[in-house]
């Protein structure tokens, strides 16, 4: 039987900082798919640009989503380890300790962004395809590499793909999570709604750890604002039976909450995989506006419905805390660091609005009309600036879609792109 997919593991040294080529070294791992069938064409790239920050590309196998088949049939797909995801120069809480200096780390860190992610993928362009433009498809944040692709380099891509990751090009930290916070309140209601029994359950489990202390698996003390971090997973299409079932096993027979519920929330809520979701994640918003300032704390004093002595308790979702950098060992080596970037002014700017108005190079995008991490009105408004955009605005699918629908939603979008089918929404 032949093999599902043919693959070429590739291995790229880049400098740390692109604006100093004769510095500091990394390394970027991608892997090449292609259908054995067709190994030997010679078919256009695909760069799969992933969601994150802090992801690493999906490994092919035979539960790899079904969008991958798709453009299979047409591509030759390159899966990136985007800077210090997976086999890519990792940025791991062992490699954060042996930093010197908090100053050194956030140094390090700074050069983490979608702009040197960007620089990366052209000095791989360049090495797998010579001068030939590249497709690119990226998935959430993939989507603000893509933005900042098209601001720096447009002449590497031939089209792109974006699915639940339009940018509000000019929205800070503050703009996005006082958009976030009601839609998250949004869907913990929607959850309570389709599983009545889970909001007194939640109380219950909060008001147990209010009064002892429950230590996780790894030593860490579980708290409710801990606890109430399982909420990031409940923009996916199959988000609240995740949590459902994990608390359906909350409680074992003696009334303790059982070493399964520990375990898996340890694992949930530990950042161990992937720590720069947590370091990165406002970041993505500094453009030179002043510091982020850990603008998702600030904007939680405005919701006191998100009090955690509330009933129902309400989860949270996409939002990084200062407090986890001091409660989760995982991220307790980047806690220097983490404080110095969220006080960083001078972040260089990611979206270019100029070259993004006079943009010609095919975008099709999807967004999510309830999208729970990337808020829609603020994708609709970047892609009616954006040239050479059409969007298909849809509620068929959560913010994965793109890896729920098999082959639907990418095969749309390359239609979209070809002038095949019209645009929706916008």
């Amino acid at each position: 039987m032949n093999p599902a997919y043919a693959t070429v593991d590739h291995t790229f040294t880049v400098p740390l900082d692109h604006a100093a080529p004769d510095g500091p070294a990394i390394e970027v791992f991608a892997r090449e798919v292609a259908d054995p069938a067709r190994a030997g064409e010679r078919l256009p790239w695909m760069l799969f640009l992933q969601g994150g920050p802090g992801g690493k590309s999906p490994r092919p196998s035979a539960g790899s989503p079904g969008w991958l088949a798709r453009a299979l049939k047409t591509h030759r797909v390159l899966l990136l380890d985007q800077r210090g995801t997976g086999r890519s120069t990792p940025v791991t809480a062992r490699t954060a300790a042996r930093f010197g200096s908090p100053a050194g780390l956030a140094a390090y860190l700074g050069h983490f962004r979608a702009d040197s992610i960007v620089a990366d993928a052209e000095h791989i362009r360049r090495a797998l395809c010579g001068d030939e433009p590249w497709e690119t498809l990226g998935q959430s944040y993939g989507g603000f590499l893509t933005l900042t692709y098209l601001s720096q380099a447009p002449e590497g891509l031939r089209a792109c793909y974006v699915t639940g990751g339009l940018p509000g090009i000019a929205a800070t930290a503050d703009d996005v999570y006082a958009r976030t916070y009601p839609r998250v309140r949004d869907r913990v209601h929607e959850m309570y709604a389709r599983y009545p029994d889970d909001a007194p359950l939640l109380r219950k489990i909060a008001d147990k750890l209010a009064a002892e202390d429950v230590r996780l698996p790894d030593g860490d003390r579980l708290t409710t604002r801990r606890l109430r971090t399982l909420g990031l997973a409940l923009g996916m299409g199959d988000g609240f039976e995740r949590v459902h079932w994990l608390l359906d096993e909350a409680f074992d027979g003696a009334g303790e909450l059982s070493g399964t519920f520990l375990h898996q929330v340890m694992a949930l809520t530990g950042f161990t995989d992937n720590p720069l979701f947590a370091v990165m994640q406002e970041t993505l918003y500094g453009q030179g506006a002043g510091p982020t300032g850990w603008a998702a704390a600030r904007a939680l004093t405005a919701y006191p419905e998100f009090a955690e002595d509330a009933d129902p308790l309400l989860l949270t979702g996409e939002m990084i805390y200062p407090w986890m950098f001091r409660d989760i060992t995982g991220l307790r080596p980047f806690a220097g660091a983490a404080g110095l970037l969220a006080e960083r002014t001078d972040w260089p700017k990611l979206y270019d609005p100029h070259r993004l108005a006079a943009n010609e190079v095919p975008v099709a995008a999807i967004v999510y009309h309830d999208d729970m991490y990337v808020d829609a009105g603020l994708s609709l408004a970047t892609a009616r600036t954006l040239g050479a955009a059409r969007v298909w605005v849809t509620n068929e699918w959560e913010h994965d879609g793109v890896h729920a629908s098999g082959g639907r939603v990418l095969s749309r979008l390359m239609d979209l792109a070809a002038g095949r089918v019209g645009p929706s929404g916008v």
